[in-house]
């Protein structure tokens, strides 16, 4: 049974519900997840799971993502991204470079962010597009997120009917949580002219970029995937075990804790036995260690 890895470079126009599809049948198996839903405009970086490294995909949703993209300032539209409807227009020409950098570091760092009503959050078990697809007037809580970069590239002037919009290339490097559209949006708002997202591009999720991407055309040619250890080591802390650690940990049992003592249960340690085999995922507890997850011998294959 394989498991491993995919890390996928998503096309536009699919959902990553699409992409986990298309998968299941290149895999052949039907224990196929994805980390971090991308929307159907957006393209990029889409990590997948497969059979037994469904059980990283916890951990890999909480990293850090980064992202190119382009905000368009002189327009709001319902979903605030270009596939919904404008709600909003307004002359962006007269919006001076230095308001736009203010605006983009008042965006910066620790933040308190409104979701786009048309996110995937539930409200009352339903998600909140689909009640807002119903009529119906979603609002949704503010939650805290971090923006680490939020990096301006360039500015062009765009006509539209005898007035000015401004597309803004930038890179955003960001929490878990945080939506760009919203970020658009908050933008425009802030500058007096609205705003809304035009293109998306993730580049990066945790450890995996596009550099190790494949297309779903490349992948249908010739499938492959991370190897389940590799994928470990590269997305956690890495302990390696002696022979005889490896045994106690793989029946479950606890061992003596590693000196740094800084593995939790949301943070563990991959743990991998002498032959480079993962073995389990560590969280330290006092002077031991325990075995979050157990990964049995046919992970491996």
């Amino acid at each position: 049974m394989l498991s491993g890895l995919v890390v996928v470079d998503k096309p536009q126009g699919w959902t990553s519900h699409d992409v986990v599809g298309r998968m299941r049948r290149l895999a052949g198996t039907r224990k196929v997840g994805h980390a971090g839903t991308l929307d159907p405009m957006a393209t990029g970086v889409l990590v997948v799971g497969i059979n037994k490294a469904t059980r990283l995909l916890t951990y890999i949703v909480g990293t850090s993502k980064t992202y190119e993209a382009t905000i368009r300032l002189g327009q709001s539209t319902i979903t605030d991204d270009a596939e919904g409807e404008a709600i909003e227009t307004a002359n962006a020409a007269a919006v001076p470079e230095d308001a736009i950098r203010a605006g983009i570091a008042a965006l910066t760092g620790p933040i308190s962010q409104v979701p786009s009503s048309v996110s995937a959050i539930k409200v009352n078990g339903e998600r909140a597009y689909a009640r807002v697809r119903s009529g119906e007037d979603v609002k949704l809580a503010a939650r805290p997120v971090t923006i680490h970069r939020f990096e301006l590239h360039g500015i062009e002037r765009v006509a539209h009917d005898g007035g000015e919009f401004l597309d803004l290339r930038v890179t955003v490097d960001c929490s878990s949580g945080t939506y760009i559209r919203a970020l658009a949006r908050d933008l425009g708002a802030g500058l007096g002219v609205g705003g809304h997202l035009t293109a998306l591009r993730r580049t990066a999720v945790g450890p995996y970029t596009l550099a190790n991407a494949k297309t779903l055309e490349q992948l249908a040619e010739e499938f492959s995937m991370l190897d389940i250890a590799d994928a470990a080591r590269a997305l956690m802390p890495v302990r390696e075990l002696s022979a005889e650690e490896a045994v106690e940990i793989s029946f479950g049992r606890r061992i003596p804790s590693s000196e740094a003592r800084e593995h939790t249960v949301e943070n563990p340690a991959a743990a991998f036995a002498p032959d480079g085999t993962l073995v389990a995922l560590l969280a330290d507890a006092g002077k031991y260690a325990k075995p979050v997850l157990v990964f049995p011998p046919d992970a491996q294959d």
